[in-house]
């Protein structure tokens, strides 16, 4: 790290890690929401098992916790989705306004007919890495909608979003 710079040099480097980007969406009993996440790995083949990182605090995060059914959209590139649900919710706030949805099942998370592709998870395990909690959630279902190119995210940083 240089003197002139409280950055250290790592940072660029760590922001060049790709990742896709995401909407994970999530209901419990009558509140349910959506935000965007694009800290989304595959960990597992059998069962297929991913992986997605939350910030510590977000009370979708407790719905996870719970057991809850969520869905991972998979954006496609320039999505107007990216702005909508990048602003985050509040709970009790509608995350779905003007959004068009679906659901795997009656009672469901809300599934983005706009998404590329959308997995079904549950989520089995969760561990503390820093300032984010990392979900180990199996795949249950899921489909692909159409077939353009995802979402990538690349950031000149990785100590920030």
């Amino acid at each position: 790290m240089s003197e002139a710079s409280a950055v250290p040099e790592f940072a660029a480097a760590l922001g060049r890690l790709p990742s896709g980007i995401f909407v994970l969406t999530a209901k419990s009993g009558a509140d349910e929401t959506g935000m965007l996440a694009s800290w989304v790995q595959q960990a597992g083949f059998e069962p297929p098992m991913v992986t997605v990182a939350i910030k510590l605090g977000r009370y979708v995060g407790d719905w996870l916790e719970q057991g809850e059914e969520f869905i991972l959209n998979a954006l496609p590139e320039k999505s107007h989705l990216m702005k909508h649900f990048g602003r985050g919710f509040e709970p009790g706030e509608p995350a779905f306004t003007g959004v068009n949805i679906d659901r795997a099942r009656e009672n469901g998370p809300p599934i983005l007919t706009e998404a590329l592709a959308y997995l079904v998870c549950r989520g089995s395990k969760a561990i503390d890495s820093g300032d984010h909690r990392i979900y180990l959630a199996e795949v249950t279902g899921g489909a692909t909608l159409r077939d353009e190119k995802p979402a990538v995210h690349i950031r000149k940083n990785g100590l920030h979003y």
